[in-house]
């Protein structure tokens, strides 16, 4: 089973999906990390998201890519429920892993892949990711080729999934 997670930047998508995972009542959680610390903030944005998730009994997995590469490492997978936060982080994790950035479609289909295998090993798979589209419109090559990466992936993801919501100021609205 997947549920598919969208919103803005601060929409309060984290708070509503780590709230989804523990009111499906399942004690095999587990908290797929995919947010790399580059720099001061993003290991502040870290730090803030272990402390919001502290006592909420997640086993907490880091991992940036190859996210299937992680099912070694849940315990009894068939009743197990996965929360990867962010799609958006694993993105660009894929993508500039590599001096040469990999191109937008093949990010996609990695990514789709490594999902896949997760969601068909697990009871169930709950995915955050980012909607980044409403913020500008000019971006570099770089970004414009990230940001279709995402926005396949998203819309491959969502097409799979037994639910989706979308968290507008940390409400989710079922689509």
């Amino acid at each position: 089973m997947i549920t598919f997670i969208y919103g803005g930047s601060s929409s309060g998508k984290s708070a509503f999906a780590e709230d989804y995972v523990l009111k499906l009542g399942i004690n095999n959680k587990y908290y797929l990390a995919t947010m790399s610390a580059n720099d001061t903030e993003s290991l502040v944005r870290i730090q803030k998201h272990r402390l919001a998730r502290q006592g909420k009994g997640f086993i907490t997995i880091e991992q940036s890519q190859n996210i299937s590469s992680i099912l070694n490492q849940i315990e009894n997978p068939s009743n197990a429920v996965v929360l990867l936060e962010c799609m958006s982080n694993l993105v660009a994790g894929e993508m500039f892993a590599k001096l040469q950035p990999l191109l937008y479609r093949e990010c996609a289909d990695k990514i789709y892949n490594d999902i896949t295998a997760l969601a068909e090993n697990i009871y169930h798979l709950v995915i955050v990711s980012n909607n980044v589209f409403e913020d500008g419109t000019d971006y570099d090559d770089s970004t414009r080729e990230y940001m279709r990466a995402l926005g396949t992936i998203n819309r491959r993801v969502a097409a799979e999934a037994d639910d989706v919501f979308e968290v507008v100021v940390g409400i989710g609205v079922k689509l």
